[in-house]
């Protein structure tokens, strides 16, 4: 398995989808960044030379924010959201939608699993 700044990328899939393994690279720019080292896109990454692993690495490391630097900015970022008590601060604190979903229905994802509150009586309940 090829190492890339730090992943082991598969064998047996293309280039263009390894890359993606990385966290930070998505399709487009695994594309650009093979576009850039001169290498083709359907090549497999088992077929990879040192000197094409050397040129892919050193064009990430030079131009992108990948793995871990890229998740510790984004946990800095969600945290002085937090600090500055700002209105996406206090959703990422309670664990709610940020970005203006609703969440009458549909926010199982964010809020979790369903917590059940005993319903109001109805009038007809009272009398009985």
């Amino acid at each position: 398995m090829p190492r890339i700044v730090g992943v082991d990328i598969p064998n047996d899939k293309r280039v263009v989808i390894a890359l993606t393994y990385v966290h930070g690279i998505g399709p487009h720019l695994s594309v650009e960044i093979l576009k850039q080292a001169g290498i083709d896109e359907n090549a497999r990454a088992k077929d990879l030379t040192e000197d094409e692993i050397s040129r892919i690495a050193t064009i990430i490391d030079r131009s992108y924010v990948v793995e871990g630097q890229l998740r510790r900015q984004i946990t800095q970022n969600i945290a002085r959201l937090r600090d500055i008590q700002s209105y996406r601060g206090m959703r990422h604190r309670r664990g709610m939608p940020v970005r203006g979903q609703r969440t009458r229905t549909n926010a199982r994802t964010r809020k979790g699993k369903k917590k059940t509150v005993a319903g109001k009586r109805g009038v007809k309940d009272l009398r009985s």
